[in-house]
């Protein structure tokens, strides 16, 4: 996965160096399903929907899925503060930090269906930073839900207010929905756009015009 480190006064060649900075993704917990039970639903819905469950190619369906939804559920079984750790530092850098296109995949909890796309997050530290990779690791946990776009953009910018009280947070995120690509009104170039900002982010014009203006840099 790959991530845009930006501060402030960067040039455009600095932006683009740090494109390849490695982000790993969420451990999940092998607990957070019950996979017998799971898998005994799923296999009910193949018979509803008219399939035979012991056929060679959906014998094991069941708890391949089952398996699946612990992964992308991860989220549940996880808070800030186990995301974060210690990775808090004292830091007088007084100039916006930012992660970009930060890639992330979530389910809709209307449709159960995927959506995905990417996040920008940037914060102005008040006397702390973060670890780098913790800002894709708080995107990551929020996404590895049941989720709106909306609440998941208000989500990531709240745990990253609560957690380093910078001078501000400002998240944006970018995304794909499938269920208005391949269902509904099946339209597939739609894309969905959505951001929560606090503090100077908000209530600063320069801030805030600067933190949209490095989120949607085209990349070279």
């Amino acid at each position: 996965m790959s991530s845009t480190l930006v501060s402030s006064h960067a040039s455009r060649a600095a932006i683009e160096s740090a494109r390849h900075a490695s982000i790993h993704p969420v451990d999940v917990d092998e607990a957070s399903i019950d996979d017998s039970g799971y898998a005994a639903l799923v296999r009910q819905q193949l018979a509803l929907l008219g399939e035979d469950p012991e056929r060679e190619g959906l014998v094991r369906t069941p708890e391949r899925v089952a398996k699946a939804m612990q992964f992308l559920t991860a989220g549940y079984e996880m808070t800030v503060e186990d995301v974060v750790g210690s990775a808090l530092f004292e830091e007088h850098h007084e100039n916006m930090v930012m992660v970009r296109d930060i890639e992330l995949y979530s389910l809709c909890e209307h449709h159960m269906l995927p959506f995905f796309g990417k996040a920008h997050v940037a914060y102005i530290p008040n006397g702390r930073i973060v670890g780098l990779s913790k800002l894709p690791r708080i995107v990551e946990m929020f996404a590895r839900r049941l989720q709106v776009q909306e609440r998941l953009t208000d989500q990531v910018a709240s745990a990253i207010d609560d957690v380093l009280a910078p001078r501000g947070v400002g998240v944006v995120i970018e995304a794909y929905h499938m269920c208005m690509m391949m269902r509904g009104v099946e339209k597939q170039n739609s894309r969905t756009i959505t951001s929560a900002l606090r503090g100077v982010f908000r209530d600063d014009g320069k801030t805030r015009d600067e933190f949209l203006r490095l989120a949607y840099a085209t990349s070279r």
